[in-house]
């Protein structure tokens, strides 16, 4: 059944994720000293100028895979182009890992202080927060190009295969298609995300189990 309400609450939380992963791509490049991202406007939280069309319709229909428009970077700026190339890359995912955590504090503190049980459509809003992020950052640190993973792994090729690991990026295009297409990529991705899931709800939960403990 179509629910009006939790789609209202979805779609932030999709905005959020994804305009916050590609600030974070933009806002690292400028400060390894690579001006094109606040050229091309994309030093901002605004969705807006981040969102790819097809890439949040993905977001939502999968709550798992999904993209925005890449943050254009110049590698020329950079003084350690492969090693500040790999800390862009890196920054999107991580943003993800920070949201995550975040959505699941807020949960978890919701909870602890035993608030309103009227609002369970937001504390579901704050799961899926927590689960969206964590899937994003999963997704896209897979090391097929052009994921932000493939850009990270770069890093540590053999210089000869450095570019033309890079050049794979179609290739890599396709081939993504084809593992969510076939539930490969679910297969993948499902169990390391439900570890993490664990993961990051036990540490969460590890304040307020003290604090409680102390009363």
């Amino acid at each position: 059944m179509f629910d009006l309400s939790f789609l209202i609450l979805l779609i932030p939380v999709l905005l959020i994720s994804l305009a916050v992963h590609e600030f974070s791509h933009g806002y690292v490049a400028w400060l390894c000293g690579d001006p094109t991202p606040k050229y091309a406007g994309r030093l901002t939280l605004n969705p807006l100028n981040h969102l790819d069309l097809f890439g949040t319709l993905s977001l939502f229909i999968t709550q798992a895979i999904g993209w925005a428009k890449p943050v254009p970077i110049n590698p020329n700026y950079f003084k350690n182009p492969w090693r500040d190339m790999a800390l862009v890359a890196i920054a999107g995912p991580l943003s993800n890992f920070f949201l995550a955590l975040t959505f699941a504090f807020l949960l978890q503190a919701w909870e602890a202080f035993g608030l309103s049980p009227t609002f369970k459509l937001f504390q579901k809003m704050l799961y899926l927060g927590a689960r969206i992020n964590l899937s994003l950052a999963i997704f896209n640190l897979l090391p097929i190009p052009p994921l932000d993973g493939s850009k990270v792994i770069v890093k540590f090729l053999p210089r000869r295969l450095r570019y033309d690991y890079l050049r794979l990026e179609m290739i890599g295009f396709i081939l993504i298609l084809l593992l969510a297409v076939t539930g490969i990529l679910h297969l993948i991705i499902h169990p390391i995300l439900t570890y993490l899931m664990k993961l990051v709800f036990f540490l969460t939960s590890l304040p307020f189990s003290l604090v409680s403990s102390k009363i």
